[in-house]
C-alpha cells in the first residue's frame, strides 16, 4: 500500500491539492484521492472544499471525471453526504475504490446505497488507473 507519489503514475499528475486531511491528484480524465488515517470524511468538513478546488482548476462540475479513492489508510466516509455532493450540482462519470482491507470493501457497499451509479472496486492501483484510462479513451472512440 504505497502512495501514488511513489509510483510511475505520479509523473502524469496535472495538479496536486494537499490538505490537512489528505491529498488529491488530478490526472487527465480522472481524479485520485488519498485520505489520512482515522478520519471520517464529510461534506461540510472536507468534500465541499475538494469539490470546489477541483471544479475551479478543471472548469467543470466533475461530470467529465472519474474519481478513484485510493484507500491506503483506514478512514470512513459519511455515505449520506454523497447526496449533498449531488445536491450542490456536482456529478461524476464514474467512481472506483482501491481497497486493501475488508473494511474498505464494506465501506464501499454502504456508500453504494447513496451513490447513484455502481461503485467499481479494485484490489490494486494499477487496475483502477487502467479502468479509468480505458473509460476516458472509450469516449473518444465513440
Amino acid at each position: 500500500m504505497i502512495s501514488v507519489k511513489e509510483t510511475p503514475f505520479y509523473d502524469k499528475v496535472l495538479k496536486e491539492f494537499n490538505y490537512d486531511f489528505g491529498d488529491i491528484f488530478v490526472f487527465d480524465g480522472f481524479i485520485l484521492s488519498e485520505m489520512k488515517e482515522g478520519l471520517t470524511i464529510g461534506w461540510d468538513e472536507h468534500m465541499i472544499r475538494m469539490s470546489e478546488d477541483i471544479a475551479q482548476f478543471t472548469g467543470n462540475d466533475g461530470s467529465d471525471f472519474i474519481y478513484i479513492s485510493h484507500r491506503i489508510h483506514s478512514y470512513s466516509i459519511m455515505p449520506s453526504d454523497w447526496l449533498k455532493f449531488y445536491k450542490h450540482s456536482y456529478t461524476l462519470k464514474g467512481y472506483g475504490i482501491v481497497g486493501y482491507t475488508q473494511g474498505s470493501i464494506l465501506n464501499a457497499v454502504v456508500e453504494n446505497l447513496f451513490f447513484p451509479k455502481k461503485i467499481k472496486r479494485f484490489s490494486n492501483l494499477e487496475t483502477a488507473i487502467q479502468w479509468a484510462t480505458d473509460k476516458v479513451l472509450a469516449e473518444f472512440e465513440d
